[in-house]
């Protein structure tokens, strides 16, 4: 949310450029001429955020474990899309017509339960058995949407589908009960989170009939999306990663900063004669971290200790 609301401040500002920049709208691919209306696809980005949904922080904690699926919301994420350049229906009310790039929004269930993967797809209209399929997949605590200013370019590909999901539990998806016993070891409760998200991408995959696909994944989506490919390597025909989390070892003793508060110790160029006097592989310091408030420490402390739980968005 607050990404996006950065985002759409600094891209007003092309609403009263020059008209040199207002010419290079007409550039397909551009950067202004994603942006067509920054002012309306503002509004529409934090109609589609969860916290906007709500009234206020209170609120928005109990939509945390609630699905998204009021007409309102479907209203908004459609709107978001548009201003991508997708004209999103579903089932029941088609995109118009003689849309440039039509597309569904659908709720793929996966289980005898009830739940589903809410899903964006956007069929090439000469699309063949032989054609390829990119799933996108998102990264913690956000949903499709994020990737509204992407689909319109992506979709003008020959020979490929364009899918993107919300992962279970977040954007519209459903939210299956997620159960973890803290007796478990670290390991056991990784394992079990990891089989959550991979073998629901798996349901879905199965449910969509795809035979291979090409995982693009963001951060979380970027982890689940690897493990997904090692487990299945014969159902990716591609593996793109952005920005994904999880690929480096964390830095020693990283879980008892976070507890604390602190952030890793930090290096940086020496400009001191004694630093400025050594070897060329000795000019990085070490600084030692400012030592966090102590309420920041029991900000910290109380939030690892609910993750543990599995309180989180």
């Amino acid at each position: 949310y607050f990404m996006l609301k950065l985002f759409f401040n600094k891209a007003s500002s092309l609403d009263h450029a020059p008209s040199s920049t207002t010419a290079m709208n007409n550039e397909p691919h551009s950067p202004a001429a994603v942006i067509a209306k920054p002012a309306e696809a503002v509004e529409a980005a934090l109609a589609w955020s969860p916290f906007t949904q709500s009234k206020g922080i209170t609120s928005m904690f109990g939509l945390w474990g609630k699905g998204q699926t009021t007409k309102s919301q479907h209203a908004a994420e459609v709107t978001l899309l548009s201003h991508g350049g997708i004209a999103a229906g579903t089932d029941q009310t088609p995109a118009p017509a003689g849309s440039e790039k039509p597309a569904r929004l659908i709720d793929v269930e996966i289980d005898d339960s009830g739940n589903y993967i809410h899903t964006l797809a956007i069929i090439n209209k000469t699309a063949t058995k032989h054609s390829h399929n990119l799933v996108i997949t998102h990264g913690y605590f956000t949903g499709l949407g994020f990737f509204f200013r992407n689909y319109g370019e992506l979709s003008k590909a020959d020979g490929w589908n364009i899918y993107s999901i919300d992962w279970l539990g977040m954007g519209r998806s459903s939210r299956p009960t997620y159960t973890s016993k803290r007796a478990e070891t670290e390991d056991e409760r990784v394992a079990s989170a990891e089989s959550f998200f991979v073998e629901s991408l798996e349901e879905w995959r199965k449910r969509m009939g795809l035979e291979k696909m090409t995982l693009c994944g963001h951060s979380f989506g970027g982890y689940m999306s690897t493990l997904y490919a090692l487990k299945y390597p014969e159902r990716v025909e591609k593996l793109v990663l952005i920005s994904p989390i999880g690929v480096p070892k964390p830095p020693e003793g990283y879980e008892q900063m976070l507890r604390e508060g602190r952030g890793p110790q930090r290096r940086t160029q020496g400009t001191t004669p004694e630093v400025a006097s050594s070897s060329d592989d000795a000019k990085a310091v070490s600084l030692d971290p400012p030592q966090p408030s102590m309420r920041r420490s029991l900000f910290f402390r109380v939030a690892m200790n609910l993750w543990e739980r599995n309180f989180a968005p």
